[in-house]
């Protein structure tokens, strides 16, 4: 079953000059569904549109064209309140665990942020604890500030507070290439964990093809705001049918040499 689907969606950016036919869309033609307690792959280079993908299925950007559904609802539907449960529902992990939270803030409150405003009330220091605790964390991290903590650990934070509000799918936005390469392997161990212990559906995105043919079971690929190739992650790595995939594979195998 498709927890969430996009039909043949456009989307541009306020500043973005459109011309004739396709040109001037940052995202054109899209569609793809996401089969519940999957993990989906969406590949390709930087500025081909992955990031932005995401943010508009999530609701946070609202597309020109086409349909975008969750839960079999078109998100422009959730409204009011209904546009709460659309966001708790869809959370998103992002790439700069440091510029993600506020460095003001101590992880005790940027975790209760959340709760406090997607359900309206105040978590207390247990519930908090219990978050920290499925990531690795502990207590002792509640009254810090984000510059006491290292990249890991802040990234492992911030899943935590994506978690706090129990989504329907989570989002991950290139979640280890702001990190060290020691504790890479760590978070995404995590994110596998978590995804079976809590039957999350994970959508995840990366340009790097070693970690999603680790992780997602179908991938989508993309190239200038389009899907190129899609399908089944073993199929389309193995025996990619478009040339542009071909080329992002063997630029993988001579990286890795």
């Amino acid at each position: 079953m498709a927890i969430a689907d996009v039909d043949d969606m456009y989307f541009h950016y306020p500043r973005a000059s459109l011309g004739a036919g396709d040109e001037g869309w940052t995202l054109c033609n899209i569609s793809l569904a996401v089969h519940a307690g999957t993990t989906l792959g969406i590949v390709g280079e930087s500025g081909s549109g992955k990031s932005t993908l995401i943010r508009v299925m999530c609701g946070l950007l609202h597309h020109q064209r086409g349909t975008v559904r969750f839960d079999g609802r078109d998100v422009g539907d959730f409204r009011g309140e209904d546009s709460k449960e659309l966001r708790r529902k869809n959370q998103i992990v992002f790439q700069n665990p440091r510029r993600s939270l506020d460095p003001r803030m101590t992880i005790r409150r940027s975790l209760s942020e959340p709760t406090r405003a997607l359900r309206g009330r105040k978590p207390d220091d247990d519930e908090l604890i219990v978050s920290l605790e499925k990531v690795g964390l502990g207590r002792e991290v509640l009254p810090r500030f984000p510059h006491q903590l290292s990249g890991g650990q802040l990234q492992r934070v911030g899943i935590a507070r994506s978690l706090s509000v129990d989504p329907t799918i989570l989002y991950a936005d290139e979640p280890v290439s702001a990190l060290d390469v020691s504790v890479q392997a760590q978070v995404l161990n995590l994110l596998m964990d978590l995804r079976d212990e809590l039957g999350l559906t994970l959508v995840m995105v990366s340009h790097d093809l070693g970690v999603v043919s680790r992780m997602c079971e179908e991938i989508i690929v993309m190239r200038n705001g389009r899907i190129v190739e899609e399908g089944r992650t073993d199929v389309v790595l193995t025996r990619p049918e478009s040339s542009y995939t071909t080329a992002l594979l063997a630029a993988a195998r001579a990286a890795s040499l």
